[in-house]
């Protein structure tokens, strides 16, 4: 809670909650008028926060409470849809970065690569060509198989102790013309980079890679915009995904996400409320809904 949302709270008890709730959204108001004004200027959240009136930290909590994203991740978002809608009217690359207030094409990268996905041709060649690296390595959730290209991480998935080559045989049977190279140091630190929390920044984004035909991988992309902490159903993300009237198949997409936890399916329930369909178990799958929960409590 803010200090300003204190100072209310304190002076009119009675209505504590509303008036609370009427602060805080005038500050995160404040802060998202300062971001659609000035995001051509990358501006920094101690700019963002001062035009808002509280502090950075109090602005990081309260607009992720609100918003559902960082003031940061906020930003990035109006960054990349400029920077889509530039591209589609055929600007080059380092015009577009220029144009949106980047430094240059490097950061507009940095940008679009959590993002970026093979094309259906390399998709329908089955991987033929590319080279994919993996490895095993524990994790919260049992074995990870961590699998990446020369491009970022392509693939992950989770096993229990002995079964590894079990999963690791399902991975390779999405593309079976590429080459598997097994090497646990070459995949280690991407492996440390997914869960090891310490190490997450969003300024250093994880490079993801999506290998999947056009309905899977808009499917995924839209996986990626669940929050951490955040459910949503498999009719509504047919209905994000621009397919309202296909909850079976997005849900057969969410089945074939290969890049688990990353790409977050696990996020994903039914209608009702319940837990259903996970390709790494149900009780895997509820470990991480309840590791999440903590860490957003945490937050």
């Amino acid at each position: 809670m803010t200090q300003t949302s204190l100072a209310l709270a304190n002076h009119l008890p009675e209505f504590a909650p509303l008036s609370t709730a009427a602060a805080d959204y005038d500050i995160v108001r404040r802060a998202i008028a300062h971001i659609r004004g000035n995001w051509r200027t990358q501006p920094e959240i101690d700019v963002i926060a001062k035009a808002a009136g509280v502090n950075a930290t109090e602005l990081h909590h309260l607009f992720r409470r609100w918003c559902g994203l960082t003031p940061k991740a906020f930003l990035q978002a109006l960054t990349l849809n400029s920077a889509r809608e530039l591209l589609r009217s055929s600007a080059s690359v380092l015009d577009t970065a220029y144009e949106v207030g980047l430094s240059g094409p490097g950061r507009l990268h940095d940008l679009f690569v959590t993002h970026e996905a093979m094309s259906p041709g390399e998709w329908k060649a089955g991987g033929e060509g590319l080279t994919i690296t993996y490895g095993f390595h524990p994790c919260p959730f049992g074995m990870a198989l961590v699998m990446t290209t020369p491009r970022g991480l392509a693939g992950l998935a989770l096993a229990d102790a002995g079964k590894e080559r079990a999963a690791l045989k399902d991975m390779k049977s999405r593309w079976p013309k590429a080459h598997y190279v097994e090497d646990f140091a070459a995949t280690a630190s991407t492996g440390r980079r997914i869960f090891d929390t310490s190490l997450w920044r969003q300024d250093q984004p994880l490079r993801v890679v999506l290998i999947g035909t056009d309905f899977e991988v808009r499917v995924w992309e839209k996986l990626l915009t669940i929050p951490m902490g955040k459910l949503t159903t498999y009719s509504d993300l047919a209905a994000k995904s621009g397919s309202p009237k296909a909850a079976r198949a997005v849900g057969a997409a969410v089945g074939k996400n290969p890049i688990c936890f990353v790409v977050p399916c696990h996020r994903v329930i039914g209608k009702s409320g319940d837990i259903t369909g996970y390709h790494w178990g149900l009780t895997r799958k509820r470990a991480m809904l309840g590791w999440e929960a903590g860490m957003t409590e945490d937050a």
